[in-house]
């Protein structure tokens, strides 16, 4: 696997790798669940440990796409993201329950889990740079005081496409 947090890389994250390690902490524990679940096992319990193997997988991956990303608003998006996937992985005791999953003690474990993301999450989200950011123009996700009809001071620039890419000069032959 890719090592993505490199402690002698400039823009190492303490915090933004021990998210991504108690993601994966998540997932494992989350596919050993699904493991349990009995070959002949009501169909739409497998289906909802698709899901929940599928939103397990988030947590890390949604931490790896924002490292990857400078924006305010990019960042915030894949924290959304994320934030949905953890709170469904929690609810998701309540579907395997009505299945008849016998093994419903470990969803303690996955809580436990969650609430230790969830704190590592919260650390790592305020440490996002509110000031470098693209205006959301749906709102939802421009750092505090910005909004989403606020004017671009980017649209000021004047910006020629054709002069740009000059598609008609065959200069290059």
């Amino acid at each position: 696997m890719r090592d993505f947090f490199n402690p002698e890389d400039e823009d190492y994250n303490p915090v933004e790798h021990a998210l991504f390690d108690k993601g994966m902490e998540i997932e494992e524990v989350v596919h050993n669940i699904i493991q349990l679940i009995p070959e002949d096992g009501h169909g739409i319990l497998k289906e909802v440990a698709a899901d929940m193997m599928s939103e397990a997988m988030m947590l890390s991956v949604k931490v790896v796409g924002a490292k990857g990303d400078v924006f305010y608003s990019h960042k915030m998006q894949n924290a959304a993201i994320i934030r949905k996937a953890a709170n469904d992985l929690i609810l998701h005791e309540h579907s395997f329950r009505e299945w008849g999953f016998e093994e419903n003690d470990y969803f303690l474990l996955v809580r436990k889990l969650v609430e230790e993301y969830r704190l590592l999450f919260v650390q790592w989200v305020e440490g996002f740079d509110q000031w470098n950011y693209l205006i959301d123009r749906w709102g939802l996700f421009n750092p505090p005081g910005v909004t989403a009809h606020d004017h671009d001071p980017d649209d000021d620039i004047p910006f020629d496409p054709d002069e740009f890419y000059d598609f008609d000069n065959d200069d290059d032959d």
